[in-house]
């Protein structure tokens, strides 16, 4: 009875007018409705967004009607049933180049920042033997994942040449890999960095820029086969926060990650190793970071799984009056078990015991 009984909300940005009345009077006639701007119906205005509202089974009959109209309506229709088909089937899996990582339950990618300024723990685990401790202690504490950085990409941070990043990062991810049964994830932007850690022993390539910033880095996934983390930001970090205003965040976001996508796509990388990240914190105020957990559901239109990194971050400091981020722990819990209902797979964090925890007991209350 699903498909009956759960209301969908469909936005279409900017179509043309003779578009939405058809769509009006179609969604009319399946017993759901269509919400235009006024002038829509005169045709007194050029293009108006649109929102179809209605049960998965009227959108469906919705489609079929659009395959006879004009105006590039059944262009449209294929586009909502592939919609319909990424809603109904949720991820089970997150192919790396060395494993398949089950989706059953939330997996947790603990963070491993072998930097001197990082926001949180920058200069903690700088010492090689003090990052591999703490890498094993978050396999132990529940972690999934193990997601090695080295460049700061906390904002208004300076960047670093390849050449820093890899001497920071392949010696203690050569040897997490003898150590660790869990995944290991690099975090880099830059394919000659990425491409090394590769060979040390890195599976999954966290890209903040969603392959935006190196050309390169999308034939590199392809060819080696690893998982992707594809994220939204606008702008590099040193800059990113000087314009966090927008006119539409989510259509933004949703166009980004879109773009991103398609590029992993067109490289030749499969759905089954691509994870979206909507990027909290990079390029957002605090107000439009509390919007993308609150929407996070809607990401579930790509049919991809949702990682979301809110861990102690300011935004979470700025609600709660916390300067310090070491108390932003209880503010990262009540963002991680939302982000969790909401349909987020992997959480990446600072506080891998707590939040495993929190994760799972959150994904108990919506799934068991």
């Amino acid at each position: 009875m699903v498909p009956k009984m759960q209301t969908l909300c469909i936005h279409l940005p900017q179509i043309k007018c003779r578009q939405a009345n058809v769509l009006k009077q179609e969604m009319l006639s399946v017993g759901g409705d269509a919400a235009v701007a006024r002038g829509t119906v005169a045709c007194s205005i050029d293009s108006t967004d649109c929102i179809l509202i209605g049960t998965a089974k009227q959108i469906h009959r919705l489609c079929r009607k659009l395959e006879t109209q004009p105006f590039g309506l059944p262009e449209l229709a294929e586009e909502l049933d592939v919609l319909l088909a990424r809603i109904t089937s949720v991820p089970t899996e997150w192919r790396t180049s060395r494993r398949s990582l089950s989706l059953d339950r939330p997996l947790i990618m603990g963070i491993l920042n072998i930097t001197p300024d990082s926001f949180s723990d920058g200069g903690r685990c700088n010492d090689p033997d003090r990052a591999i401790e703490k890498a094993l202690m978050m396999e132990s504490e529940g972690a999934d994942i193990i997601d090695v950085g080295g460049e700061s990409t906390r904002p208004g941070a300076a960047p670093v040449s390849s050449e820093e990043e890899i001497s920071r990062i392949v010696p203690v991810i050569e040897r997490l890999a003898t150590s660790l049964k869990c995944a290991i994830s690099v975090d880099t932007w830059k394919s000659k960095v990425a491409g090394r850690a590769l060979l040390a022993g890195a599976e999954i390539i966290n890209d903040i820029s969603g392959f935006n910033f190196d050309s390169q880095m999308a034939g590199l996934a392809a060819a080696s086969g690893a998982g992707v983390v594809l994220m939204h930001t606008r702008g590099t970090p040193d800059k990113m926060q000087q314009n966090t205003k927008y006119h539409d965040l989510m259509a933004e976001i949703t166009s980004g990650l879109h773009a991103s996508v398609l590029r992993a796509r067109e490289a030749g990388i499969s759905d089954h190793c691509i994870a979206i990240d909507p990027g909290i914190g990079f390029g957002k105020g605090a107000a439009s970071n509390l919007e993308v957990v609150r929407r996070l559901a809607e990401f579930s239109g790509f049919g991809l799984p949702v990682l979301i990194g809110p861990s102690r971050k300011t935004f979470i400091g700025k609600v709660l009056g916390r300067e310090q981020t070491d108390d932003r722990i209880f503010g990262t819990a009540a963002v991680v078990a939302l982000s969790v209902s909401n349909g987020a797979s992997i959480l990446r964090v600072h506080d891998v015991r707590a939040m495993r925890d929190v994760a799972d007991m959150a994904h108990a209350v919506m799934h068991d």
